[in-house]
């Protein structure tokens, strides 16, 4: 691989098969399960999507429900076959229309994010380029924040998760909070003490407050433990609640949202008023990396800064083409997941994720000797 775009001639590339798959693989979580605020699991399915053209192969994929890969089967591959690999933003466009009817927010978005993602990795390994350096880039690397924190995590595996990425010289650490919101000052308190003083703390409730609720936890985790981040204080669907939390709240401790926007009218509500201080994208649901673009250019039009949520491998290249960046999500079960199913998974280095410019695409091979064990969907690879 050369890596100085001297790869083929792209006018006359058209792609060929689509293969789609799912793995499923169960969280090491205490009893098997993990537990946010609003929600409780015992295992990652990750849809895994790739596109084949001259030769070379793109691949994405999207963490949902396993009705995901039979939607990209049945809406998605037939439209896409024979077509050029010239514009991953046309056939983004081609897409979207082409699930109107079916149901463009969630499976559907989710469904087009893995296929995006799958088209621009494919474009860059054709190009025999690192995507980084396919897309309009402003950075070389992304800002990460330890995340994982679980609600039913003890105390002692808790503090020992936060600890564990501050010694890899990750400044900023995230605990789930407000399952049991009368739990949270002894779990705050134990975190606070094993990271010290020098790392930033943030809280995620994922939606489960009210609104009154919210605006006291806002107010004790600022002023007791130092917290200046506050995601999903309230359901992201109530952008009133966002609002009245940013004017009422401490000045600062910040409010964050957006990783459930899939459209680009999601995230056009949350930058009105606005609702957040930080926004939120997550490219495996907002549509891609074409989806992270138009996201990027709301943020910022509005001055907001722009977060990556989880999917640390795709982020990595997506968000340094974000003007406004601030940090990415390094989420503990999609970082154990991707390090299980690919090699090329990026590390933090110095507190952040920069790809790796010597290797094409993301950087990624399946390791389909280790993914067959957790397959729930689609045949064997050759």
């Amino acid at each position: 691989m050369s890596g100085d775009g001297s790869g083929m001639d792209l006018s006359s590339c058209r792609i060929g098969s689509i293969d789609v798959h799912a793995f499923e693989v169960p969280t090491d979580g205490p009893d098997g399960k993990e537990e946010d605020g609003t929600l409780e699991w015992d295992s990652t399915t990750m849809v895994l999507v790739r596109v084949h053209a001259g030769g070379r192969t793109g691949l994405g994929y999207t963490y949902g429900d396993v009705s995901v890969a039979s939607f990209i089967e049945s809406k998605l591959a037939p439209l896409l076959q024979g077509r050029d690999v010239t514009s991953p933003p046309a056939l983004w466009h081609l897409m979207e229309r082409q699930i109107r009817n079916a149901g463009r927010p969630g499976v559907g978005a989710m469904a087009v994010s893995a296929v995006d993602v799958a088209l621009w990795d494919l474009k860059a390994r054709l190009l025999e380029l690192p995507l980084i350096r396919l897309l309009p880039a402003w950075h070389d690397r992304v800002p990460v924040y330890g995340s994982g924190g679980f609600t039913n995590y003890p105390l002692s595996r808790l503090t020992e998760q936060l600890t564990g990425w501050v010694e890899q010289g990750i400044p900023r650490v995230k605990l789930k909070t407000s399952r049991d919101p009368e739990r949270d000052p002894q779990r705050l308190t134990a975190v606070r003490k094993a990271v010290g003083d020098g790392t930033e703390v943030f809280t995620d409730a994922n939606g489960a407050l009210g609104r009154k609720q919210a605006l006291y936890w806002a107010r004790r985790f600022h002023d007791e433990w130092d917290v200046r981040w506050f995601e999903e204080p309230v359901s992201s669907a109530d952008l009133d609640g966002l609002r009245m939390l940013r004017q009422r709240g401490p000045e600062r401790l910040e409010i964050a949202a957006g990783e459930y926007a899939y459209t680009t009218r999601d995230f056009v509500g949350l930058v009105e008023g606005p609702a957040v201080d930080c926004l939120q994208a997550d490219v495996t649901r907002c549509g891609g990396i074409t989806g992270v673009l138009e996201a990027a250019g709301l943020s910022a039009a509005h001055h907001l800064d722009l977060s990556a949520h989880c999917a640390p491998a795709v982020s990595a290249h997506a968000f340094c083409a974000v003007r406004r960046l601030r940090h990415l999500e390094y989420f503990h079960d999609h970082v154990r997941l991707e390090r299980l199913l690919f090699d090329g998974a990026p590390s933090p280095e110095r507190g952040a994720l920069r790809p790796d410019p010597g290797r094409p695409g993301l950087g990624l091979d399946v390791k389909w000797s280790d993914a067959e064990r957790y397959r729930t969907y689609g045949t064997r690879a050759t």
